[in-house]
C-alpha cells in the first residue's frame, strides 16, 4: 500500500502505511533486535525518499532523521553499519540542501557522505555507486549540468530514477532527443519501489 500510494506522488499516505510496517517491527524487538531496528529505519527512509521525490522537503528530512536513529539502535551495532547510516543520513541532507538552492550547505553534506563512505569496509563496494548519483544530483538541482550529466554517467545506468535524471538534464543542456532516450527507458520499469514510482509516471508524462 506504501508503493501504491508512492506511485500516485502522495508523500502523506505512503508515510502513513511505512508507519503501520514501522510499528509491525516494534514487535519483534524483543526476538529480532538486530533487524527490527534496520527494518525500522530503511522503512522511515522508504517513505523519506517518496516524500523527497514529491517534493515535501520538511517530510523528507523528518523522516529520514527518523531513519538515522531508528538504525542507529540496533544492538551491537556494526562499525560498517554505523557508517551506513550516517552516509544514508548525509547523502539525504545533501539532496535536500541542493532541492533549496543551499550550496554551502550541501558541498558539507557531500563531503560528510564521502567520508561515511570511506569509513566502510565490506559494504563500501555495495554503496559505491549511490556517491556519482548524489553528486549528478546536487549538481542537477544547483544548475551545473555539465557536472551532473558526467558524474550520473557513472551511477548505476539500470535505475528508473536516474534514467529520468539523465533526461532532465539532456533536457536542461537542450537535447530533446537525448532526452527522451532517456524517459523511454524509464517508463518501461516494471519495479515497484521508490525509484520506479517517481520514474515511470515522470517518464510516461514527458514521453505524453
Amino acid at each position: 500500500m506504501a508503493m501504491s500510494w508512492a506511485f500516485e506522488g502522495n508523500c502523506k499516505k505512503t508515510a502513513e502505511y511505512e508507519g503501520k510496517v514501522i510499528d509491525y517491527w516494534k514487535t519483534r524487538e524483543p526476538e529480532d533486535p538486530h533487524n527490527a531496528f534496520y527494518q525500522q529505519g530503511e522503512m522511515a527512509d522508504e517513505a523519506a525518499r517518496v516524500c523527497i521525490d514529491a517534493g515535501d522537503l520538511d517530510t523528507a528530512y523528518e523522516w529520514y532523521k527518523k531513519g538515522h536513529e531508528l538504525g542507529l539502535k540496533e544492538p551491537g551495532i556494526s562499525a560498517d553499519r554505523k557508517a551506513l547510516w550516517d552516509y544514508r543520513w548525509e547523502h539525504a541532507q545533501a539532496r535536500i540542501a541542493a532541492r533549496r538552492g543551499q550550496k554551502a550547505e550541501a558541498d558539507k553534506h557531500v563531503a560528510a557522505a564521502k567520508a561515511a563512505l570511506e569509513r566502510m569496509t565490506e559494504l563500501r563496494r555495495q554503496q559505491e555507486a549511490f556517491f556519482p548519483y548524489l553528486t549528478g544530483y546536487v549538481a542537477f538541482y544547483l544548475g551545473d549540468y555539465n557536472k551532473a550529466l558526467a558524474d550520473l554517467q557513472k551511477a548505476n545506468q539500470n535505475d528508473p530514477f536516474i534514467q529520468c535524471l539523465i533526461g532532465q538534464t539532456y533536457e536542461k543542456l537542450g537535447d530533446r532527443e537525448k532526452a527522451m532516450e532517456y524517459y523511454k527507458k524509464a517508463s518501461l520499469t516494471t519495479a515497484h519501489n521508490p525509484p520506479a514510482a517517481y520514474a515511470r509516471p515522470f517518464a510516461r508524462r514527458k514521453l505524453g
